[in-house]
């Protein structure tokens, strides 16, 4: 077997159980308010408490562990969201269910982040963005079965049920990481070096980039549901089945992106926010005849999570030895995209132009490609730095900080 088999399935593994978890609780928002006492708006704050600790607790996490062995480091932050996990099953009150959900939360940037450095620390770096989409293919399973089962389990054994679930399987997923993941030494950085990579013009750009491109996509998912009912006239199974679709497209386009990713990173980048600015502009049309709306949906689900291995990628590009905290951030970019996006889809639909925000995503996937045009590699040789091998070779001054070998970052 590969020896890069185990590493990579066990991450991905590990990847799907904590992308779980993010949008659980919107599946059971009746139960939970029921339950607790609290009506289903304030209910749903838990999916915003954990987004705010994904997005603000992370990079702090990543730079209070900075110098804890990769290996270590990833167990450590899978116990974690364990414990957090258990803390909502428990819950007897609304504020210790919050606890819960951010507890866990602060495992899930920095945990991808070193799931990531991990990974290009097993693989030739010609097979780098294949790693990172195969790993990063766990929230897209996550989507696809993890939600949808967990809400399943949730409305017939309560929502108690899927936490505990989550439980058992973080903890099994430590016990599978610290039996396979190889031994990595934390990195020879420094915190000020991780800060001094991720303040730089192309990084920032780069994850900028990622929040404002990645929010054109969830200002049409997150009403994709009522935008295929209404306007499309769809039946309640029939938007079901769009769905899974959706996360079915979402698993091969992302494994697809990776392989492209290894190919020409620029090309990668351009395709898939080119594609997604064309299928967005065109959902407010296709949605008014249903085959060109299947076929809308399947396109967007495709390109959706294309974007996490060549974004990524571009992070590692840019971030040189001294990738984690980059990678973290970047990370909560998605988590800060989708937030914004959303908020954006229901302003729109509370005005009445719930049919129109394909041209609203469209707009913020075209600026996210604009974004990245000043950081795309320029000659661009397909290969990715592998940051694992990388470490201790970070140049002091913060305008070199760049991967050996694979020449200098444009600015």
């Amino acid at each position: 077997m590969n020896k890069t088999f185990l590493p990579l399935a066990a991450l991905s593994t590990s990847v799907f159980v904590v992308g779980t978890a993010e949008y659980l609780v919107a599946g059971m928002l009746p139960q939970v308010g029921a339950d607790l006492g609290i009506s289903e708006g304030t209910a749903g704050q838990s999916v915003t408490a954990y987004a705010l600790g994904v997005v603000t607790g992370g990079p702090v996490v990543t730079m209070l562990t900075s110098r804890v062995p990769r290996r270590r480091l990833a167990v450590g932050l899978m116990l974690l969201f364990a414990a957090g996990s258990a803390v909502c099953a428990l819950a007897p009150t609304f504020g210790m269910l919050l606890t819960g959900r951010v507890l866990a939360s602060l495992s899930h940037a920095a945990f991808l982040a070193v799931a990531m450095v991990i990974t290009t620390g097993v693989v030739p770096p010609e097979k780098t963005g294949t790693a990172i989409a195969t790993v990063a293919s766990g929230f897209a399973v996550a989507t696809l079965l993890g939600v949808p089962l967990g809400s399943l389990m949730g409305q017939s054994a309560g929502w108690r049920a899927p936490f505990w679930a989550l439980t058992v399987l973080a903890l099994a997923a430590t016990a599978v990481l610290a039996a396979v993941l190889p031994e990595q030494p934390a990195p020879a950085t420094r915190v000020r070096d991780e800060l001094r990579v991720v303040t730089r013009k192309p990084v920032l750009l780069a994850i900028t980039a990622t929040a404002v491109g990645f929010s054109g996509v969830t200002t049409v998912f997150t009403y994709l549901t009522p935008l295929l009912s209404r306007i499309a006239h769809f039946s309640p199974a029939a938007v079901s089945g769009l769905l899974l679709t959706y996360g079915a497209g979402s698993v091969l386009g992302n494994l697809a992106a990776g392989k492209l990713t290894d190919k020409s990173l620029s090309t990668t980048v351009r395709g898939v926010f080119g594609g997604l600015t064309g299928v967005l502009a065109l959902v407010p049309f296709a949605v008014l005849w249903q085959p060109s709306a299947v076929l809308a949906v399947l396109g967007l689900g495709l390109l959706a999570t294309a974007t996490i291995a060549p974004l990524q990628g571009l992070i590692l590009r840019h971030a040189g030895a001294a990738p984690t905290l980059a990678v973290a951030v970047n990370a909560g970019a998605f988590n800060l995209g989708a937030a914004a996006g959303s908020a954006l889809g229901g302003l729109m639909v509370a005005a009445g132009a719930l049919r129109w925000t394909g041209l609203a995503g469209a707009l913020l996937t075209a600026a996210g490609l604009a974004l990245t045009y000043p950081v795309l590699p320029r000659g661009d040789d397909g290969r990715l730095p592998a940051a694992g091998r990388t470490a201790g070779r970070l140049v002091s001054r913060a305008g070199d900080a760049h991967p050996q070998g694979h020449g200098a970052a444009p600015f």
